[in-house]
């Protein structure tokens, strides 16, 4: 009898104990973790320090990006760490849902430091607050640090970006910001060089824009994610057809795919075999089969003969 207290003919929900993995960052990544989160927290400190020094919003807005940075690698380390935890008694799949909610978070600090980023170069743009003298040259040297910082970061992750999702955005974060670095470098080369004050505070709104692109993007992941939405990347219908293409399956529904975190994916699905006796070959087969065309590693799959007189209550599409 299962969960919804309906019994078929053919030994109700059966689970592959078999052909999937949960993934997680190669070993290693630990350290590269933690050299990354140490890095980016110095530098912010340091960007703080010559941003007030040098009156410059940019150096500020920059720092505060960065401390997103570290926030964002210290959530995704934690949750990283929480997913290798086993399951329990209470929490039955595990903690892997950490990691969206890890990217849910930094999606959010992240927005937080654009709001203020942009108040704060508004009104030093109305109020024409001027850079200090050699503030342009330190604001080069101080985002040169910066491409450095967030280069060498991005390389510690280089190695494992196409094998974990987690780890692959920590690179391109690390990457895009070894740019946004390179961007203020340019600003306080002309400021050095032509004394425009203005343009320091116009810089900072040009970072805030591209913080903001890319933030809403993961905001809007993150979301959908939390909010169990089929992953990206997985067609429910193709998914469906290919279901309904193994011998004997007569019928598919009550098809559910969600993310069981940012890197594992979960299906359930009743299957209607009227006139095909099965075995634990055929649901391995699908179980494989779901892997490898579609990645989906956690599938539960229930098989029913499709009796007139006992009809499944999940059948109609407008049932949950």
């Amino acid at each position: 009898m299962s969960a919804h207290d309906h019994q078929h003919g053919l030994g109700g929900e059966r689970h592959a104990s078999s052909g999937h993995q949960h993934a997680s960052p190669p070993a290693g990544f630990d350290s590269a973790f933690a050299i990354g989160s140490a890095l980016n927290a110095a530098f912010v400190v340091a960007e703080v320090i010559y941003g007030l020094t040098a009156n410059s919003v940019a150096l500020l807005a920059d720092a505060a990006h960065n401390l997103g940075d570290v926030l964002g690698l210290l959530l995704a380390w934690l949750a990283v760490w929480l997913g290798r935890r086993a399951p329990t008694a209470t929490r039955t799949y595990g903690y892997g849902r950490s990691s969206i909610l890890a990217s849910l978070t930094n999606a959010v600090v992240l927005l937080v430091g654009v709001g203020g980023i942009t108040v704060e170069a508004g009104r030093r743009l109305v109020e024409g607050v001027s850079v200090a003298d050699g503030g342009g040259e330190t604001v080069m040297v101080v985002a040169a640090v910066g491409i450095a910082v967030n280069g060498v970061t991005a390389m510690l992750f280089a190695r494992g970006r196409k094998g974990d999702m987690n780890v692959k955005g920590a690179f391109l974060h690390m990457a895009s910001d070894a740019a946004v670095s390179a961007g203020v470098v340019i600003s306080g080369l002309i400021i050095f060089l032509s004394g425009w004050a203005w343009l320091d505070p116009v810089t900072s709104l040009i970072i805030a824009a591209l913080i903001l692109v890319s933030t809403w993007g993961l905001l809007r992941d993150s979301v959908n994610l939390a909010l169990d939405k089929v992953p990206e990347g997985i067609d429910v219908s193709e998914v469906q057809t290919f279901l309904a293409s193994f011998p004997g399956v007569t019928e598919v529904h009550d098809l559910h795919i969600w993310p069981l975190s940012t890197t594992d994916t979960a299906l359930t699905v009743h299957l209607v075999l009227p006139d095909t006796d099965y075995d634990d070959d055929f649901l391995h087969d699908v179980m494989a089969e779901l892997e490898t065309h579609f990645g989906i590693g956690h599938a539960t799959v229930q098989i029913e003969r499709g009796d007139a007189a006992k009809p499944c209550q999940l059948a109609p599409t407008h049932v949950v």
